[in-house]
């Protein structure tokens, strides 16, 4: 599987000729969605989910489809021809032959005064091949975890919280993904952080830069 970072917490996977777009949000590359199959949206949020941009590649391409919770189904109401599936908390579904698995609820708690919105991670793949994005919440898959997408920074976690969920997911390999809100020297210094702390659990981080692209063994 090929992995490419399209900005903040969208990631687009490719396998076998089927590609996925995990959370194109309104930081997202546009070109994130050219020749996709099928669109994963883990939550509602607009860094996470553009609306205007999937009804736009919808109408483009016949074919794609979406998988979402309610909220975010909901919104993509009209599309018409059963393009978009409602999932929650332990479904599972097949893209194109690529095994799906959606994990956890709700958002993590940003403050007690805000809404919080449900969430839904997706497990891309099977045993040690198995990518997870949690969208905005510390879901830990019932399932094991190779590469897990890490969201290193937002208004709903401190460091310290990232570091100690990724030791208990004990993936593999921990990409960085949900940086947007970071300076460049923010990033370095999360970075730093991270690959050290991680390391004691055998898992080996990395950030991968926008548009890059790296293959997962």
């Amino acid at each position: 599987m090929r992995l490419t970072r399209c900005g903040h917490a969208c990631v687009r996977l490719e396998q076998d000729g089927v590609v996925i777009v995990i959370d194109p949000g309104t930081y997202s590359d546009a070109r994130a969605l050219d020749g996709a199959h099928a669109v994963l949206v883990t939550h509602e949020h607009v860094d996470h989910f553009h609306e205007p941009v999937l009804r736009a590649a919808a109408e483009a391409r016949p074919g794609l489809r979406f998988w979402a919770n309610r909220s975010v189904a909901d919104q993509l109401g009209g599309l018409g021809g059963g393009r978009v599936t409602v999932v929650g908390d332990g479904d599972a579904f097949d893209i194109e032959g690529i095994g799906v698995q959606a994990h956890g609820e709700l958002h993590a708690v940003v403050h007690p005064d805000l809404p919080q919105v449900t969430n839904v991670g997706f497990l891309v793949g099977e045993g040690d091949a198995a990518v997870f994005h949690p969208g905005d919440a510390f879901t830990v898959p019932a399932s094991p975890v190779g590469t897990l997408l890490l969201p290193v920074h937002g208004p709903w976690s401190k460091t310290g919280e990232v570091i100690d969920y990724a030791r208990e997911i004990k993936p593999r390999s921990a990409l960085s993904i949900h940086d947007g809100g970071l300076s460049e020297s923010g990033n370095a210094l999360a970075d730093h952080m991270l690959e050290a702390c991680l390391r004691d659990v055998g898992a080996d981080y990395q950030r991968v830069a926008a548009e890059a692209g790296i293959e997962l063994t």
